[in-house]
């Protein structure tokens, strides 16, 4: 069985969404003839963990940790400038102590593991800068990068208002790191699209691998309950430019004009969120007996309590086109319909078109948002069925499925040398 190290920053007990697809590809790599080895940090101060995310990794998976060098786990008051310098002086992200740090230990992790191939998956972009210097030292260890979010075309990173000299510095690192490596594994067309804009000569390199979900995640859950109130959820993190705000005021209407009662529905938000964020923005909207807020729960438990709604809920900003969130991937799953309250022509609104798994509205539009929910919740008074997904377009997302084509990324690389 070929090997291949596999650099993380984000590896359990770190939780969270962008830990997901690295485990789930070690999970079943071995199944198609590669046996993952990771390098990541040490997560003893972390906030945000989740140990049944452990649980999916063969236990005979090699794990290496470095010193986490993270100046945000730095004890209060100091943990405030660590804060600072990690986002506007440390480039491209707070990682790159981290990534500068563990250099020698990973490049001797490298050399001693008789490895096959060397992959990095990011956020953050210091991992890739991290693989770059065990590809320096090794040349013909073969790199394929990993990409489940965008860089320097990142909506995200954008809205922090970088000034142009570190814009070019990030694109420069950018530019060196397509550069260097033998294949580039990316999560959406639109992200490929915009990476072949800006480097066209990529074209050949880039492969579209989406996040998925895990069918053995779902076995042994319960499939559905009956809910005294439409029940539609959220889970995860809200950041950026995402915001529940074109939902709040599209329910409000409702509620305003007596269309729906607030004993009619439940807008649930399940994950990690700064106090009073949502529960403010609630009331400002009225919506004090509508909106609950539940904490983080472990992957599973969210999963489950998915499959207990009527509904789940999806939210994206402007500019975000480019984007699946992971989320997305399991809610096609959960035999749920989905609110999508989201770029109207992007991804995410192209894969529930084509699995038929839930009702788009742009992310400003209240009106068109409104008649959904409105929709729902008529034919859930009913009992009548709310949509009718598509499963041979859902199989397709199968987290199995996906890790067979990343190691016929990593076998026509390997082929491709040995033709050479």
């Amino acid at each position: 069985m070929k090997k291949v190290l596999m650099i993380a920053h984000q590896f359990p007990p770190i939780g969270g969404s962008g830990v997901q697809r690295t485990v789930k590809f070690i999970k079943y790599l071995p199944e198609f003839g590669w046996k993952g080895h990771v390098f990541t940090r040490r997560a003893r101060k972390v906030q945000l963990t989740d140990s049944t995310l452990g649980s999916d990794i063969p236990k005979d998976t090699p794990v290496f940790r470095s010193a986490a060098w993270d100046l945000s786990e730095w004890p209060f008051p100091l943990n405030l400038a660590g804060k600072y310098i990690r986002r506007k002086i440390l480039v491209p992200d707070g990682e790159r102590l981290w990534q500068i740090f563990a250099r020698k230990q990973a490049i001797h992790t490298a050399q001693t593991g008789g490895y096959d191939m060397l992959y990095s998956s990011s956020q953050p972009f210091s991992t890739h800068l991290l693989a770059m210097e065990v590809k320096k030292a090794l040349p013909s260890l073969p790199w394929v990068i990993d990409l489940r979010d965008e860089w320097t075309n990142n909506t995200f990173v954008k809205a922090y208002g970088y000034p142009p000299a570190r814009i070019l510095r990030e694109k420069e690192m950018e530019r060196q790191t397509f550069e260097m490596a033998d294949a580039i594994v990316i999560n959406t067309p639109f992200m490929r699209d915009n990476s072949v804009r800006d480097y066209p000569w990529v074209k050949d390199k880039i492969h579209v691998i989406p996040n998925g979900f895990d069918l053995e995640d779902f076995a042994g859950l319960e499939p559905a309950r009956i809910n005294d109130r439409f029940t539609l959820t959220y889970t995860g993190l809200i950041y950026g430019n995402t915001s529940p705000k074109t939902v709040f005021q599209a329910v409000s209407g409702l509620l305003r004009e007596g269309r729906i009662q607030p004993g009619d529905i439940c807008l649930r938000f399940i994950g990690n969120y700064k106090p009073d964020l949502l529960e403010g923005m609630a009331r400002e909207h009225q919506l004090g007996q509508v909106v609950e807020v539940l904490p983080y729960m472990p992957h599973l438990e969210s999963i489950q309590n998915l499959l207990w709604s009527d509904a789940v809920l999806l939210l994206l900003g402007e500019n975000t086109e480019a984007i699946y969130t992971g989320k997305l991937m399991e809610y096609i799953n959960t035999g749920k319909p989905i609110l999508a309250s989201i770029p109207s022509k992007g991804a995410a609104a192209s894969l529930i078109h084509e699995t038929k798994t839930g009702f788009v509205a742009h992310c400003d539009d209240v009106t068109t948002t409104a008649e959904h929910i409105l929709s729902m919740v008529e034919n859930w008074r009913q009992g009548k069925p709310l949509f009718q997904p598509d499963r041979s377009e859902i199989a397709q997302y199968e987290r199995k499925e996906l890790t067979k084509k990343l190691a016929a990324v990593f076998n026509g690389i390997c082929e491709n040398n040995a033709g050479k």
